[in-house]
């Protein structure tokens, strides 16, 4: 993860919320001249009342000062309960008041992001034996030392994470690590590490990741002592792993056998079942992208962070609104603001895409939904989740906005012998929120002892 120190070990600043040009230009935007939507909102109110005046009365001709404006109908709930107040309020009040409530919530934006910028607190460093490494990729040893015959039958988990960002998500600190998780209720686990891509990776696509690097590192796994192996992939990696297994599981490799089951967390596969709009314009944004992308080689981290933001413009606004209310004087507000500053150094931290993967995701997958429409092929095979058997289990979180429940519960209705549940949480909250550890990560460690067939 990014050094919070520079070389003289003096604090240094942080990048995020990266890209921070579009956060700032947003919350200016929005909050600096607040008053200026006054007219606007009123002309709209205006010409709502008029509607309503005029409905069932048709000898009544529409104002010809104010034609019938298109109205939706959240609009149109938000204004008959806002115009009242509107009617009833001094326009040089009301215009004042706006003014200064947005200065105080960009004050208040500003104040989070300084804040964060001027923590004084680095990375947990956390250091893990390399199994393998090949370029760029590291398979990382995260089991813990046990007796013997414990080592024979503990079933070997292979994590796999996105490409986009690092693995580090599933070992944010030692108070909310899945992998040490993991390793605590008796497993072995092992994790991919992708790392940003090197000179060896550039010209890379998704199947030189899956049927190359992925399945390499299925082999190490396979070799080290312990009982069934099972395969976990998050969001994008869910992806990688689904077409690893049935990439495995397909050979003549008798040992494939051990491949005895395949979780799912929050994996994406109709990408067209929810949002089909912010789909179809991450993939045109895609294509107006290529001709940068053919000169950087890549998609640069900052401009995978804008897609992101598209999900949802305020959250980083909000989030660091958040953050500058804290009372880190206080045990409570002190831990909050430690957990905070960790994870958005995690999601500042990505990773760029090599060029013809960006392509890839960006293009077939969410412009053509070549997933859900059969069309996804890695290394000349067709990715079909029915032809893959063995008992899979799909965690599809409720409140997921980066992949909604539909797209996932898709891939899960699809699978032959999948398991589904849709714990209450959002797609990084299954990973470090409060209820992970107690209510989510258990029901991933029940299921991989029912596979395994362990106690």
């Amino acid at each position: 993860m990014q050094s919070n120190r520079q070389a003289d070990n003096r604090p240094m600043r942080r990048l995020g919320p990266r890209p921070l040009p579009l956060h700032l230009s947003l919350a200016l935007a929005s909050w600096s001249n607040s008053a200026l939507i006054l007219p606007g909102f009123n002309l709209v109110w205006q010409n709502l009342k008029e509607q309503e005046a005029q409905s069932g009365r048709p000898d009544r001709a529409a104002s010809a000062n104010h034609p019938p404006l298109p109205i939706p109908p959240s609009l149109k709930e938000m204004l008959a309960e806002l115009g009242p107040q509107l009617d009833a309020a001094d326009p040089a009040a009301l215009a004042q008041a706006l003014t200064e409530e947005g200065h105080r919530r960009l004050d208040a934006f500003l104040t989070g992001v300084l804040a964060y910028r001027r923590t004084d607190s680095s990375p947990t460093e956390r250091t893990r034996a390399v199994l393998w490494s090949e370029g760029s990729t590291r398979l990382l040893d995260y089991r813990r030392k046990t007796a013997s015959a414990e080592n024979r039958i503990a079933p070997r988990v292979l994590v796999v994470p996105s490409l986009v960002n690092r693995y580090q998500i599933l070992d944010l600190d030692p108070s909310i690590s899945f992998l040490d998780y993991l390793a605590e209720a008796g497993f072995h686990p092992f994790v991919v590490d992708w790392d940003a891509p090197g000179s060896l990776e550039r010209d890379f696509t998704l199947s030189d990741y899956i049927a190359g690097r992925l399945c390499r590192a299925l082999d190490i796994v396979r070799q080290q002592e312990g009982g069934p192996i099972i395969v976990i992939g998050y969001c994008m990696g869910g992806l990688l792993a689904l077409a690893a297994s049935q990439l495995y599981r397909a050979g003549n490799d008798p040992a494939a056998k051990d491949l005895a089951g395949l979780a799912l967390l929050a994996t994406p596969w109709d990408f067209h079942a929810e949002a089909v709009g912010h789909a179809r314009m991450v993939a045109a944004l895609g294509r107006q992208l290529e001709p940068a992308l053919q000169i950087l080689d890549e998609l640069p981290v900052d401009l995978l962070q804008v897609f992101f933001a598209l999900l949802d413009p305020f959250l980083v606004t909000r989030k660091f609104q958040n953050f500058a209310a804290l009372d880190r004087q206080d045990p409570t507000g002190s831990a909050a603001a430690g957990r905070f500053v960790a994870l958005e150094d995690w999601l500042n931290d990505g990773v760029p895409l090599v060029t013809r993967v960006a392509s890839e995701c960006l293009i077939n997958w969410y412009g053509d939904n070549t997933t859900m429409r059969g069309g996804w092929r890695v290394a000349g095979t067709a990715i079909d989740p029915k032809q893959l058997s063995i008992p899979c289990l799909a965690m599809v979180p409720s409140s997921d906005r980066i992949v909604p429940p539909g797209s996932a519960l898709a891939l899960g209705r699809l699978l032959p012998n999948c398991r589904i549940e849709t714990p209450a949480a959002g797609h990084i909250g299954m990973m470090v929120g409060a209820r992970a550890k107690t209510a989510i990560w258990p029901q991933i460690a029940s299921w991989m002892r029912d596979v395994a067939g362990g106690p």
